[in-house]
């Protein structure tokens, strides 16, 4: 693949608009192609030379022919909510598989076959209506391709595994242009380096991911306490969640208060430490769950109690909306000693924007049940996680990187490796190799080499072929 492309006016289109189905956009497009352009994180503002909106597998293996032929970069977009940019692309081409939204739902089999424009709200709404969900996005506009294939960690992980954990087959769209099986008996190899191993080896057309009994209605939310009060309450939240079951989920996360009417005035706007928790059994077990945890140290915001569970995957939605810049770095921590926490609360305390979070969570559980090498995926043996998401609106970008990386740092004494790349900015080739580790990234290779073996689909977490 060449590194540099033509622009869309020296492009000749002709063969790719005979017969692709979908919609195809240029500049020339003006309010239509800046809008499917557009991504999650503002701080990536790419201008392909041609967008290609698939509808069908079809259109994926033409477009994917197309940029071949003609030496075009290509990048693939699900929901677009790639941190690390991703899902976008300078000068090539976009393949965008938004308009690919079926979902078909097998109740009695506890299965449901998903498309890869579908995000996670929409998954979980039509989920919900038989009951039901998996693991899904923290956020529902997260897509469910690209959450799926980089691991997938949701509040539902401790009792039902990360989302890849629960991919039981798939439809992929190779290099080649050809659709093949994806399953536990045909193409076993390839389902391994998909659960975990991001969009290297194709592009997934159909997800078949397992269901599990989840709500409707079940007993979770939101506290929240003045900044003052963290060095206590988190390492109550911790104590809390070293031995809580499986069916109940939690963290904290370093905010500030919004604006909000259920915010006292004079909190709204000051930074806060919130506490999210969620019990996955009756409503009524989940209240005698959380009881120690909601009336804990007199909470300046209670809004824990009965709810939803789409209400409570919404929960951090309002806080994360489109359109700003963002910088991640995220790692996994084998325990949480106070020395960690502490490290933490300095952290969050130098956050440069308002915007910022520092979010210490959960993990372990049905995670830690799944062998190591059964999966691309590592770092199975964590109990608690930590991001450090820095967000911001002006385009000052150097203090905000900075102050990411140096709170990745300051918990380095803690950490260890295996963290979701999904999760990461700014992903090198060497974090790649520590995040899967030496065996299992030359198992990695060996697929690439199989399935793509000139690393057409080279804007992801990439695995080159050549090791």
């Amino acid at each position: 693949m060449t590194t540099s492309a033509p622009t869309a006016a020296g492009l000749d289109l002709g063969p790719l608009r005979a017969g692709f189905t979908g919609e195809i956009l240029t500049a020339a497009d003006g309010a239509a192609y800046d809008a499917a352009r557009t991504a999650f994180n503002a701080m990536f503002d790419r201008r392909p030379a041609v967008i290609a909106r698939a509808e069908s597998n079809a259109d994926v293996a033409h477009a994917i022919t197309f940029a071949r032929a003609k030496g075009l970069p290509l990048a693939v977009r699900g929901g677009g909510h790639s941190v690390a940019g991703y899902s976008t692309i300078e000068g090539g081409l976009l393949l965008d598989l938004g308009p690919m939204k079926a979902i078909d739902i097998d109740a009695e089999g506890r299965l449901v076959r998903v498309q890869p424009g579908v995000v996670w709200g929409e998954l979980d709404a039509a989920t919900q209506a038989h009951g039901l969900a998996t693991t899904g996005g923290r956020m529902t506009t997260t897509g469910v391709a690209g959450f799926v294939l980089g691991s997938g960690s949701g509040w539902l992980e401790r009792l039902h595994g990360l989302a890849c954990d629960n991919l039981v087959a798939a439809e992929v769209v190779t290099a080649a242009g050809e659709t093949v099986v994806v399953d536990e008996s045909e193409n076993a190899e390839l389902l391994w380096g998909l659960r975990g191993g991001g969009g290297n080896f194709g592009v997934v057309t159909e997800f078949t991911l397992r269901l599990h009994p989840v709500g409707p209605e079940v007993y979770a939310g939101m506290l929240m306490y003045p900044r003052v009060q963290a060095p206590e309450v988190v390492r109550h939240v911790r104590d809390f969640l070293r031995d809580a079951p499986r069916e109940v989920t939690g963290g904290v996360i370093f905010m500030h208060a919004p604006p909000a009417p259920f915010v006292p005035p004079e909190l709204r706007g000051a930074p806060v430490v919130s506490v999210i928790a969620g019990h996955w059994g009756s409503v009524e077990d989940g209240a005698t769950s959380l009881a120690s945890l909601k009336e804990y140290g007199e909470p300046r915001v209670d809004l824990m109690g009965p709810t939803t569970y789409m209400d409570f995957q919404m929960i951090t939605d309002a806080g994360n909306p489109p359109g700003r810049r963002n910088y991640w770095r995220s790692d996994l921590l084998p325990d949480a000693p106070d020395e960690a926490i502490d490290a933490l609360i300095a952290c969050a305390a130098r956050a440069v924007s308002p915007t910022s979070v520092v979010v210490l969570g959960r993990t372990g559980g049905a995670v830690g049940d799944v062998a190591e090498d059964a999966t691309a995926l590592s770092g199975r043996s964590a109990e608690w996680l930590f991001h450090c998401y820095a967000s911001w609106t002006d385009a000052d970008d150097t203090p905000n990187i900075a102050w990411a990386r140096a709170s990745e740092e300051a918990l380095g004494p803690w950490s260890m490796a295996g963290m979701a790349l999904n999760f990461v900015s700014d992903i090198d080739n060497s974090r790649v190799r520590g995040t899967f580790g030496a065996e299992k990234y030359d198992r990695l290779v060996r697929l690439k080499r199989c399935w793509d073996p000139e690393n057409v689909f080279a804007m992801n977490q990439n695995i080159p072929p050549e090791g």
